[in-house]
């Protein structure tokens, strides 16, 4: 049998995730919906939309996402069942002998609400203890300000303007998007030649 290859070693393998939630934090309110696509791979998917575990919500939350509590109460899977499932994807989805990298815009959000899942509902996570940031990614590889990395302005330059829906599968498939973007334009960057001094 072949042993596949140290964890650190490992290729990587970039998957984005977008969630839905009742509202701003894991210990008051519920996650509704996970979308998750691959990268490099934006029509393998998952989906799934959740039984709620509290009952609190925002207004502004449930209006976003335009989920009803009422109706995943009744027909939304229960989190064990989908942080499995979810799981059960990414192990299938990804690449023998590469390492998911959780990919989100904005991970700071959506990966303290699936890795407080993870831990609580499975006693694991498939993605480690990181994440990946995409609005991060921009400042740094553009070399610019916070303020520049805005939705706004990356949808304009990257998205033809399309702003995210969210439907998390949907925002989820454009953030693969923006993101394969982002790393192109990186390359191109890189490949310049440099000028030499007079």
């Amino acid at each position: 049998m072949t042993s596949l290859p140290p964890r650190r070693d490992a290729p990587e393998c970039f998957v984005s995730v977008d969630i839905e939630t009742a509202g701003p934090v894991p210990a008051e309110f519920s996650m509704l919906s996970i979308g998750a696509c691959l990268v490099d791979d934006p029509d393998t998917t998952f989906y799934v939309e959740l039984r709620p575990e509290l009952t609190n919500a925002t207004p502004e939350a449930l209006q976003v996402t335009g989920l009803s509590l009422e109706h995943l109460l009744s027909r939304g899977v229960p989190a064990k069942a989908a942080m499995t499932s979810f799981a059960n994807w990414v192990a299938e989805a990804v690449p023998a002998g590469h390492r998911p990298v959780f990919t989100a815009f904005n991970a700071a959000f959506d990966w303290m609400f699936i890795c407080d899942y993870f831990q609580r509902h499975l006693g694991r996570n498939p993605f480690g203890y990181a994440a990946l940031d995409i609005k991060a990614f921009a400042m740094g590889s553009g070399n610019t300000s916070w303020a520049a990395t805005s939705m706004d302005v990356l949808a304009a330059r990257h998205l033809g303007g399309r702003q995210l829906t969210h439907n998390a599968l949907a925002d989820a498939q454009d953030q693969a998007e923006l993101f394969r973007s982002l790393l192109k334009e990186r390359e191109s960057l890189n490949a310049e030649p440099t000028r030499s001094s007079p």
